[in-house]
């Protein structure tokens, strides 16, 4: 194999090329994303690192949970993906580059919002794969307000729900069937150090979040 180890600009690697301003209602969909986004299908190299191994990922339809989804399936996992049922076209191509690298996978649509879905999920998971060995809570809510008076209530409910309590209720099922050298991974972010006052309830989950990682680490 030929590897290129010649140092490169890194204003200049990769593709520059002009995105039309676009917008869509929420949750928003990658196959209407002019140009499509890049999870790095056809151009991530596995080394066979998860061979055997079952994972459920959320929000693994689109964004982060997508791109992983498809790299555990390259590096030979069988994966389960849960998604908005709103986001069925997403999934459904997630669901073909899986089974292209030759795994199995699993689709489970539903809303975190309601906690007998996020814990029949991860049952249904388990059962699906023949066990769990790991679990990656990346679903999330972000909604962009810079008016925090206007911030409604169901807002408020709704992101700390998604982003908080799924979190909790999954990894309370979770530990029912994971194992020691299970994992379990939570999806933070730069706003849990650094909040953008237009995201301050999305924010405020993402530190939760990250104190929940550590102490659940302990």
């Amino acid at each position: 194999m030929n590897v290129n180890n010649d140092l490169q600009d890194p204003r200049k690697q990769h593709k520059k090329g002009k995105i039309p301003r676009q917008t869509q209602e929420e949750p928003g969909l990658e196959t209407q994303l002019t140009p499509r986004a890049d999870h790095g299908e056809g151009e991530y190299r596995a080394s066979n690192r998860l061979v055997g191994r079952k994972a459920l990922i959320t929000g693994g339809d689109s964004g982060i949970g997508r791109a992983v989804a498809i790299a555990y399936a390259l590096e030979g996992a069988d994966v389960v993906i849960a998604y908005l049922p709103k986001e069925q076209s997403d999934a459904d191509a997630v669901i073909k580059e899986i089974r292209a690298a030759g795994r199995k996978v699993v689709a489970i649509p539903g809303d975190l919002t309601e906690e007998k879905y996020v814990r029949d999920l991860v049952k249904q998971a388990a059962k699906g794969l023949g066990g769990l060995d790991i679990v990656v809570n990346n679903a999330g809510k972000q909604i962009y307000n810079d008016d925090l008076s206007t911030m409604p209530t169901s807002q408020l409910v709704d992101t700390f729900t998604v982003n908080v309590f799924a979190m909790f209720w999954i990894v309370q099922e979770a530990l029912r069937y994971l194992k020691a050298g299970s994992t379990i991974i939570n999806t933070t972010s730069i706003q849990a150090t650094q909040p953008s006052p237009g995201l301050l309830d999305y924010a405020a989950t993402k530190g939760a979040i990250t104190n929940f990682t550590k102490g659940l680490a302990r």
